[in-house]
């Protein structure tokens, strides 16, 4: 089993449920967050649907580029790790397999009981490494919804919008939105405020 099989992508998936995000109009929303908090409400802003490029949201999100160095070092350590491990098994068995013929029967079936026992280990070994790995980055997919969720969620009551838009090329519902609608940049200025201030 490869850890890399885990696809990292799934992290952006995590953007993609920021779909339709309600701008707390008629809801309470915290307003203590590490979020920076946006601009001042706009009257011409009231009731408008805005969107924002979610390919363009996780290339220039700073808080995901180093959570997608992180997970994808630690899904090549792990994978690196078991490797090794992999390796020094096959040589075990084919040791075996070299000295077979020399061995009386006793020591054979010694011999053919510990690697079954080694393999074993290795197999559960895997898929608790594997269960591991995706646990943690479960964890980090919601830290990284959460993150975006809770700055859209106070930038669309600052601005006045009611709904958020998550739009992706290729993908999704919206064909098209005029340009004027595109706040993506200004959520990424956002967004890499605030990482830079929980960074302090």
């Amino acid at each position: 089993m490869t850890l890399n099989t885990v696809k990292f992508s799934r992290l952006a998936t995590a953007i993609a449920i920021v779909s339709v995000m309600s701008a707390c109009g008629n809801k309470e929303t915290k307003t203590e967050s590490t979020a920076a908090k946006p601009a001042v409400t706009l009257d011409a802003n009231k009731d408008k649907i805005v969107f924002v490029d979610s390919d363009s949201l996780l290339n220039q999100y700073e808080y995901f580029k180093v959570l997608k160095t992180k997970m994808e070092a630690k899904g090549k350590a792990a994978d690196a790790d078991l490797k090794a491990k992999g390796q020094a098994f096959q040589r075990d068995m084919q040791q075996y397999q070299s000295q077979a013929n020399s061995m009386t029967a006793e020591q054979r079936a010694a011999t053919e009981e510990r690697l079954g026992r080694k393999q074993q280990e290795l197999q559960a070994y895997q898929q608790n490494a594997g269960a591991a790995f995706q646990n943690e980055q479960a964890k980090e997919q919601e830290a990284l919804y959460n993150k975006v969720a809770d700055y859209l969620k106070i930038y669309a009551k600052d601005k006045g919008y009611k709904m958020v838009l998550k739009y992706q090329k290729g993908m999704g519902d919206i064909l098209f939105a005029d340009e004027s609608l595109d706040v993506t940049h200004e959520v990424i200025k956002g967004l890499n405020e605030a990482y830079t201030k929980e960074k302090k």
